[in-house]
């Protein structure tokens, strides 16, 4: 007991002992500053300053964009960003799967890989041999006040139901001698127009340019679509004037005739009309001549 009363005395003279600080000029010995210290002194000054400086760094970093130049700390505004970008290139990516998917079909379509539609002969057979007489060809109760509510309906109405209906009026791309016409039966899904070389092709309708390049067998290939499932393709060009996504009028020029392509045989204009992915005489609608 007397020996631990002895070591706080101790301790407690050792932190209350003064020591002098002084500074001195090197040369002369002059006393230039002094000051009287002591250990708990010096460890109150060391702690506070340790305190403040602590605290100065937690608000710099907390309250200024100092925070974001620290390994690891993730910004709420970056987070953000990078969540809306994540949606913009997931956006992206599904518009750019849906465009390769458009543009391989329209590549079949003009490659004239039409899908065929296969018929049952068992079962046309079999419905051919139904006997009418044993069909049951009278109205069920429902059936009948349906039709009475749909007459009395048309009975009173002021209105008559409209359809909507698209009609084209069709620009000549060019004029000249047809060289050879559609044939189904022969895969030649156009007709190929006989004109000097240079001379300025022009759209049919209004549309976009969905397909503007160079391949080695049409050479210069320019494609429209005009809504509705209407395309007008335009191959063997000397050169193009548009290019793809940029919209077009009417009778405007959108490339110049040639002889361009491994098939062809002189100048002229291939020209295709597709509706619903399925091919259309174009003579039926335009006169090349």
């Amino acid at each position: 007991m007397a020996k631990s009363k002895k070591n706080k005395r101790r301790f407690t003279k050792k932190l209350l002992h003064k020591y002098r600080l002084v500074v001195l000029n090197e040369e002369t010995f002059e006393e230039k500053f002094a000051v009287k210290l002591t250990r708990l002194n010096v460890f109150v000054i060391v702690s506070v300053l340790a305190i403040f400086l602590i605290f100065s760094t937690t608000l710099l970093i907390a309250f200024t964009p100092l925070k974001e130049y620290i390994p690891g700390y993730s910004s709420t505004a970056l987070k953000q960003k990078a969540t809306v970008l994540n949606y913009k290139v997931d956006s992206l990516e599904q518009v750019i799967v849906m465009n390769e998917q458009y543009f391989e079909s329209i590549k079949r379509v003009l490659k004239g890989d039409v899908s065929k539609v296969e018929f049952n002969k068992d079962s046309i057979i079999k419905a051919a041999e139904l006997d009418v007489s044993e069909i049951n060809l009278n109205p069920s109760k429902e059936d009948s006040i349906l039709r009475e509510k749909v007459d009395k309906e048309d009975k009173y109405s002021l209105f008559e139901s409209a359809t909507s209906k698209v009609s084209y009026v069709f620009f000549t791309p060019v004029s000249g001698t047809i060289s050879e016409g559609y044939d189904a039966k022969e895969k030649h899904y156009a007709v190929d127009i006989v004109v000097a070389k240079d001379t300025p092709v022009k759209a049919v309708a209004d549309g976009t340019v969905i397909l503007a390049e160079w391949t080695a067998q049409t050479g210069y290939v320019i494609i429209l679509d005009h809504g509705n499932g209407l395309i007008s393709a335009y191959k063997h060009n000397a050169a193009l004037t548009k290019e793809q996504g940029e919209l077009v009028k009417s009778g405007e020029v959108i490339a110049l005739s040639g002889n361009a392509g491994e098939l062809t045989t002189g100048p002229h204009l291939h020209f295709e009309l597709w509706s619903d992915g399925y091919p259309i005489d174009p003579t039926n609608f335009i006169d090349f001549e």
